[in-house]
């Protein structure tokens, strides 16, 4: 490995050379010389600090960000709905100074995100009412005093800064209110900072999308929230949605490195939108399609009761009796079973000059409910909307009765709907009376699939029109579809396909390495408690530069742990460490570390209080920011 140069002798290097020519020639500057970062064969994390809020559960430490020239943190506590302040020049005790708070701004707001570009703190800042308009407020990291704010959409939540520093683009969500009467549309408003003072606003939407619904659809981008005008006549008209402007729900945003190209996930639909910055417009919505679950690579655990007697646990030993509500790490792959990708975090970087994006596929059902017994067992479509069912429900031999577990809006998803089926030509009667057998009869039950929650809005048969099939009044299912990847992918935005999938590494890495937290849940500890959601539930992502690789480090929310992985060769990313200290064995879970990785940042070497590339990460649950030094090996 190439000798290292810390940050303060590069420093005093360039002192000397400066003051050595000044005596020949006062006119001559001699720069100094460039040295190039090491470039490691591989590297580790290790934790050298955080910070205690000394708030659990309750989202005190969301979305970090960091300024290089004061060293300070910005972390959204959104228990607070502000921003709390740390100095960061000791990275092993960072130490809190102070708070900003947007509500002088924008009254009884909330701070959804935080960015931070050459001095300047940038804050996505939610209304009351997330349906009407946010604003982002300006601030200056050295003195946190406030520079200005502009109004932007409905529910401006992840915010970044171009490369070149003259745009700050945030994703309104535009998500709907509880009772899902009113939806405002999503949205990407495009903030020029060049006079910082007086910032402008563009937005670009997603309304000339509206009259291309049926080929985004047929595409597989997924349109599916309900139409708030179609309510009287949902029942005798059949499945209506509402119009793509109003469904689709912007995410996260990556920018390309020359500031003209900006790519944004849209989580619950699946799909990930282009948006020109030199017209400032959306130019292509592409779906991120479906993972193959029946595939050996993308197996999975899709149950948390799934033990059964002769199986192994997760010490590799015969299992002789189980309780009824025990689980066991049981990866395997599932004919009929896809997973939607549905990316979160997003971010991009670039090998030889060609763009890469990398998603973490997280997943995320809708359900905005004002009055949840009125809407699944009185039945009344105007109290919200939900699309999670277990599949064992959904399957029901009685069909859709009223004891809770069925959707207003499934029971009216075709006039005479009694109940659903799945399709016996792909998932096959039953031949034996073995329990384990893998066939139609068995697949509802809870040791196989039949707790993993799926969408019911999806996967069912329907006309030429586009309308759902009915036999003897129930819909028939040909493919069961299961929220996120349980990943991570790189896609080539050029060719809009991943070119490259995490599989079912994660679940094996953690059964491999961390076998009693596997699939454990970030809140309570149960051993395979979130196998029938959405796993280890990867969401944020980070990528850092260290000399010529590149790494991905990405939060895995449940499981409380990072993964780390060289993506240097996009079509063939490498396994690096999993990184997980959480402390099982302390039955008090505030005592248990760092819970619940929510943003993550890296800060290179150049940029860092102590010369080494660094990694910070918010942590929700704990309401604690983790420090961790990367060191090269």
């Amino acid at each position: 490995m190439k000798i290292q140069f810390s940050a303060l002798m590069l420093a005093m290097l360039s002192v000397g050379l400066v003051a050595c020519n000044d005596s020949n020639d006062d006119n001559k500057v001699v720069a100094p010389p460039i040295v190039e970062e090491t470039t490691p064969d591989s590297i580790e994390l290790m934790k050298i600090g955080h910070y205690e809020s000394g708030v659990f559960g309750a989202s005190a430490a969301e979305i970090p960000a960091y300024d290089a020239s004061s060293q300070r943190l910005f972390v959204v506590n959104a228990q607070k709905g502000m921003v709390d302040v740390l100095d960061l020049k000791q990275p092993s005790t960072p130490q809190y100074l102070q708070s900003l708070d947007a509500k002088k701004y924008l009254a009884n707001s909330e701070v959804n995100s935080v960015a931070v570009h050459n001095g300047i703190v940038a804050l996505a800042v939610q209304a009351e009412d997330k349906t009407q308009a946010g604003i982002v407020a300006f601030f200056k990291a050295q003195d946190l005093s406030f520079i200005s704010q502009v109004n932007v959409g409905a529910l401006p939540d992840m915010l970044t800064f171009s490369p070149d520093g003259k745009k700050v683009l945030v994703a309104n969500e535009g998500e709907p209110n509880e009772g899902y009467a009113v939806d405002p549309e999503g949205s990407v408003s495009i903030i020029n900072i060049q006079d910082i003072n007086k910032p402008t606003v563009k937005t670009a939407n997603f309304q000339a999308w509206n009259s291309q619904k049926q080929s985004l659809i047929d595409a597989g981008v997924r349109i599916f929230g309900p139409d708030t005008n179609s309510y009287a006549d949902l029942a005798t008209k059949g499945l209506q949605t509402t119009s793509v402007a109003q469904d689709l729900e912007p995410e996260y945003i990556a920018i390309s490195a020359d500031a003209k190209t900006a790519w944004v996930s849209l989580q619950e639909n699946n799909a990930i939108a282009v948006l020109d910055l030199v017209k400032d417009e959306f130019i292509d919505i592409f779906p991120m399609g479906y993972k193959d679950h029946g595939l050996p690579e993308n197996a999975l655990d899709a149950s948390d009761r799934d033990c059964l007697v002769g199986a192994m646990d997760s010490h590799g030993q015969s299992i002789t009796g189980c309780d009824k509500d025990a689980g066991m790490i049981n990866i395997k792959s599932w004919p009929g079973l896809y997973g939607m990708y549905m990316p979160d975090a997003i971010a991009q970087y670039q090998v030889n000059g060609k763009p890469y994006l990398v998603t973490a596929n997280e997943g995320d059902a809708r359900e905005w409910l004002k009055d949840e017994d009125a809407y699944f067992k009185g039945n009344d479509l105007t109290q919200g909307y939900a699309e999670e069912i277990r599949v064992k429900h959904l399957f029901k031999k009685a069909g859709f009765d009223l004891k809770g577990d069925y959707a207003a809006h499934l029971r009216h998803i075709v006039p005479g709907v009694t109940g659903a089926k799945l399709d016996s030509s792909v998932f096959k009667p039953c031949v034996t009376t073995d329990a384990n057998e893998v066939c139609a009869e068995n697949l509802i039950k809870d040791t196989q699939i039949g707790r993993l929650t799926i969408s019911w809005t999806q996967g069912f048969k329907r006309d030429a029109s586009g309308q759902p099939l009915l036999e003897d009044g129930k819909l028939v299912y040909d493919k069961l579809y299961a929220y996120g990847g349980r990943s991570f992918s790189i896609v080539d935005p050029t060719t809009r396909q991943i070119i490259w999938d995490s599989g079912s590494e994660f679940e094996r890495k953690i059964a491999e390495l961390f076998p009693k937290q596997f699939n454990s849940n970030h809140e309570t500890f149960k051993f395979d408690d979130r196998s029938d959601n959405k796993g280890p539930e990867p969401e944020g992502i980070t990528l850092g530069q260290i000399g010529k690789k590149t790494f991905a480090f990405i939060g895995l929310e449940r499981a409380s742990g990072i993964m780390v992985y060289d993506i240097s060769n996009p079509q063939n990313a490498q396994f690096v460490q999993y990184f997980n200290d959480r402390d099982i064995n302390q039955t008090d879970i505030t005592q248990q570390g760092d819970l619940g990785p929510e943003g993550l940042i890296f800060i290179a070497a150049k940029d860092s209080p102590n010369g080494q590339p660094l990694l910070v990460v918010g942590k929700e649950v704990s309401g604690s920011t983790a420090v961790y030094q990367i060191k090269l090996k």
